[in-house]
């Protein structure tokens, strides 16, 4: 079964789970590393997630993998937390995490403010999501509000603040 397949098969296994616990599932990976395969869990919730939720969760879902066995390869289960530099994936992130720092790398280069300045790295305070459109007031030498389109983000995560 290809990795993707897996994935989405054990998101939808676990998904009830963490509901019933006001968890949410922020990611789910599955990948080789090394000679290895692993299947890592990174969850969240309101005030965040203390190191008895992620053995709880751990436990839970050791034994549903157990009992449904999607995964006919050895494998190491990992739960944890999603860190101070949480990735940013769904829109709904971007309402949750308003005025907060976050890094924000687009899958192009673009002028979104067109000042003729092109590049694909925006660094700033999330103003929150709107028209399919992320809203970043940006803290570099640039300043000003940029609108990133959601469609052609790359990769997003929130900045640890000092």
């Amino acid at each position: 079964m290809p990795d993707n397949t897996i994935v989405k098969k054990i998101t939808e296994m676990v998904e009830p789970i963490l509901a019933e616990r006001n968890l949410e599932l922020v990611l789910l990976e599955y990948r080789r590393e090394g000679r290895d395969r692993v299947l890592r869990f990174f969850i969240d919730k309101e005030g965040g997630i203390t190191l008895d939720d992620c053995a709880e969760v751990s436990r839970e879902v050791s034994v549903l993998l157990e009992v449904e066995d999607p995964i006919d390869t050895a494998y190491r289960l990992e739960v944890s937390s999603p860190g101070l530099d949480r990735p940013l994936l769904r829109p709904a992130d971007y309402e949750r995490f308003r005025q907060r720092l976050a890094k924000i790398k687009m899958s192009a280069k673009c002028d979104p403010d067109r000042r003729g300045y092109q590049r694909k790295t925006f660094v700033g305070i999330l103003q929150g999501f709107c028209d399919g459109r992320v809203v970043l007031e940006q803290t570099d030498k640039t300043g000003g509000t940029v609108e990133l389109p959601f469609s052609e983000i790359e990769r997003a995560h929130l900045e640890i603040e000092f």
